[in-house]
């Protein structure tokens, strides 16, 4: 809409017209107003003000005319609101140092402005200096208590910096001054899941949606918490629905791709987890998840290449180290290279709070007579074959000589976690719990004795080991190796697994061996009232063969597993083999490896596939506004 140059009384003077090119301005009738601006420049090439909102108009138009504009207004007038305009011209990277002293000379010159307050501690932040940061918004916020934009920004730093809980306290004052502020509850939403407080997070998310349900970072999210809540279906209708809107988020894809490895659509999740590489070759979760589908397809040098991938683009990333190293307990002979790579793992993400902890005071009471309170730490309290042998543990313990806690770090209860927690004095659903919240609640508990049931399977919490919450700290059950941090002083395991006249065989291990006399497990089916089949010989003398099984991962089948197999199958013509592997290219690929060794694919069947632990990553949060 043009605007008048005259008014009922006459021509409009300097002041007037610049009003009117401001107000144009806020009503988004932006060529009107930078028509006005060129009108009051050339009358006065000296009008700071009219210099200033000219060069406002052409910043999202060209940042190089802007900056002239309004350097032109500073040379007349030295104003703080001047200088945050030309701060906001300064965009990249090189160009920070010239922002930060611009917002800096604005705020010697006016000590109160939270505008000029909250965009420098937004550059703070980006530029990783979190406390200098801080100080500055808190400074902002002092100043304007109820604005939403500075909390957005300051809860947003503090999410990028690491620090989820200040952030989530931020973000929720943010939502109570403004409510509809999707990106202020989908932020929330991400901190409240940075502290493992999933059930909160989906709620949060869900407001989002409400508020933002086209909003590409917000399905991305929410798809995340569903599947990890096993809402399979549901998350795979949010995160199709992201990729409709945006075909080139790679966290979308990365999610999908953890739905159809849930649904054991591998080949799709394959090629959904490659997608997302192809858009983002740095994307170190999407090679963590294509490692995990090809040591589910059998695939265990291809797995771990794409974990050792994982790691050069994310050397921090503690999810890609412990895979590898799970990973590697299948492919390497050489158990003392995997000791050596453990030990690597200790050194790279647990260095700082084993120095922390190397003294650590436990209040346990030293009293002989008292009960041992002994806590077990897993997320597979639950229909998953670790019970088969947690559960005869937990029903024969003495619980008059010792107290057992549990702490149970899954959001999947069923019930074999309904009959687990019967066995224990205490059970503490810790799904929700950060590292350190949690080994503060087994300080609390003084545990005396605490055992590990995961080591570096999915699921693994090392860094709650490594702050030493309990004076013992023993691990257990997982698989024979070795977690390789100090902090994990024994082991349990037998003479079978490690022979005591096997030359250096100790030496495999960070840990202190204690042989139990018998055996390491304790097997039990927990099926009531199976009756026992006929005996192997007459079942194979009725059926005309023998029955093999193995129902293992077949990331685990190794060529010199195969060798020996080949072997058996030679000598019994006749014999049959059961194994477990995913439909699709998984079958085929080890179907054709058995053949390569002598059994024939008729030989084989494949009944049921097997249970599988991909990791999940949210969208990045939305990034924070310098300007409001």
């Amino acid at each position: 809409m043009a605007i008048s140059n005259t008014g009922a009384s006459g021509p409009l003077i300097p002041g007037d017209l610049f009003a009117a090119a401001e107000a144009a301005w806020h009503r988004g009738e932006t060529a009107a107003a930078r028509a006005i601006c060129e009108r009051l420049v050339a009358a006065n090439p000296h009008d700071a003000d009219a210099l200033h909102l000219a060069g406002l108009l052409k910043l999202d138009r060209d940042r190089s005319a802007a900056r002239a504009l309004i350097g032109r207004a500073l040379a007349v007038r030295e104003s703080p609101a001047f200088l945050v305009s030309l701060a906001l011209t300064c965009r990249s990277a090189a160009e920070r140092s010239m922002a930060i002293h611009a917002l800096s000379r604005a705020i010697e010159l006016q000590p109160d402005f939270p505008i000029a307050l909250n965009n420098l501690g937004h550059l703070y932040g980006e530029q990783g200096e979190p406390e200098q940061a801080s100080r500055l918004f808190e400074r902002a916020i002092a100043l304007a208590p109820d604005h939403p934009g500075i909390h957005f920004n300051y809860g947003t730093m503090l999410l990028n910096a690491g620090e989820p809980a200040r952030a989530a306290a931020v973000l929720r004052r943010t939502v109570e001054i403004a409510p509809s502020q999707a990106n202020a509850w989908n932020n929330l939403g991400k901190a409240l899941l940075a502290m493992n407080r999933n059930t909160e997070a989906r709620a949060v998310l869900e407001r989002a949606r409400e508020l933002a349900p086209n909003s590409v970072e917000v399905l991305t999210n929410l798809g995340c918490v569903l599947w990890g809540e096993g809402r399979i279906d549901e998350a795979k209708s949010a995160l199709e629905r992201a990729l409709e809107l945006d075909p080139r988020r790679v966290s979308a894809w990365n999610n999908l791709g953890n739905v159809f490895m849930s649904r054991g659509r591998i080949d799709e999740a394959r090629a959904v987890f490659t997608r997302a590489i192809e858009l983002k070759p740095d994307f170190a979760e999407a090679h963590i998840n294509l490692g995990n589908v090809m040591s589910k397809s059998g695939c265990i040098e291809a797995s771990i290449a794409c974990y050792r991938r994982a790691m050069a683009c994310d050397p921090a990333n503690i999810g890609a180290n412990s895979n590898l190293l799970f990973a590697l307990m299948f492919a390497a002979d050489d158990a003392h290279a995997v000791r050596v790579e453990a030990e690597q793992f200790s050194a790279r993400h647990e260095a700082a709070l084993l120095a922390a902890s190397a003294n650590a005071h436990h209040a346990n009471a030293p009293e002989p007579e008292r009960r041992l309170r002994i806590g077990y730490v897993s997320p597979d309290f639950r229909n998953h074959c670790q019970s088969l042998f947690t559960m005869p543990l937990l029903r024969h313990h003495d619980h008059a000589a010792f107290e057992i806690v549990c702490y149970a770090l899954s959001a999947q209860h069923d019930d074999v976690t309904g009959r687990l927690m019967k066995l224990a004095d205490v059970w503490r659903d810790v799904r929700d719990f950060d590292d350190a919240r949690l080994a503060q609640q087994i300080r609390d508990d003084r545990i005396d004795i605490l055992v590990d049931l995961t080591m570096h399977m999915g699921g693994a919490r090392r860094l709650v080991f490594a702050r030493r919450p309990a004076p013992v700290q023993v691990a257990w059950l997982a698989y024979p190796g070795t977690t390789g941090s100090p902090s994990i002083g024994w082991r349990l395991t037998d003479p079978w697994l490690d022979p005591v006249e096997m030359p250096n065989v100790d030496g495999q291990y960070t840990e202190r061996s204690v042989r139990l006399p018998d055996a390491f497990w304790c097997y039990d089916a927990l099926s009531q009232g199976l009756e026992p089949g006929a005996l192997p010989v007459v079942s194979a003398h009725s059926a005309g063969h023998i029955m093999f099984g193995c129902l293992n991962n077949p990331c685990k089948l190794t060529g010199a597993t195969l060798a020996l197999w080949s072997g058996v199958f030679a000598a019994l013509p006749h014999a049959r083999l059961i194994l477990m592997a995913p439909p699709g290219s998984a079958r085929e690929r080890l179907a054709t490896r058995l053949a390569a060794h002598g059994i024939e694919a008729e030989r084989v069947r494949f009944p049921c596939s097997a249970a599988w632990r991909p990791r999940s990553h949210w969208q990045e949060m939305q990034p924070a506004a310098k300007n409001f």
